[in-house]
C-alpha cells in the first residue's frame, strides 16, 4: 500500500517559522495532486495549500504570502514552509496525495492521508 509520513511540527512563537515535510512511500505508480490540510480543535479540516502534478499551486487566502508549498517529484516528497506564524495557524496539519497504486489487480486510485503533525503557535 501507500504511506504518507509528516514531520516538522512543534511549538513556535508567533512570528516564527516551521517547515513541514511529507514523505510518500509504498507501491506508488504515480502521484497526481498533493496538498496540505489542517484541522484546528472544534473546526472542520480545511485546505491550506495544494500542488498539481503539473505544478499549479493553490493557497488558502489565510496563508497567502506567508506559506510556501513545494514538491520533490523524484522523491515523492511534499513540503510546507510556514513563516510569520499566527496563533490561528495552530492545528494538526495533514498531508494528502492523489495516488495511483500498483496492486495485484493493476493500477488503483487512492486518496492517501498522513497521520498528521501538530503545529502550535503560542507565546
Amino acid at each position: 500500500q501507500v504511506q504518507l509520513v509528516e514531520s516538522g511540527g512543534g511549538l513556535v512563537q508567533p512570528g516564527g517559522s516551521l517547515r513541514l515535510s511529507c514523505a510518500a512511500s509504498g507501491s506508488i505508480f504515480r502521484i497526481n495532486d498533493m496538498g496540505w490540510y489542517r484541522q484546528a480543535p472544534g473546526k472542520q479540516r480545511e485546505l491550506v495549500a495544494s500542488t498539481t502534478s503539473g505544478g499549479v499551486i493553490n493557497y488558502a487566502d489565510s496563508v497567502k504570502g506567508r506559506f510556501t508549498i513545494s514538491r520533490d517529484y523524484n522523491k515523492n516528497n511534499l513540503y510546507l514552509q510556514m513563516n510569520s506564524l499566527k496563533p490561528e495557524d495552530t492545528a494538526v496539519y495533514y498531508c494528502n496525495a492523489d495516488v495511483w497504486v500498483n496492486s495485484a489487480i493493476g493500477l488503483s486510485p487512492l486518496d492517501a492521508w498522513g497521520q498528521g503533525t501538530l503545529v502550535t503557535v503560542s507565546s
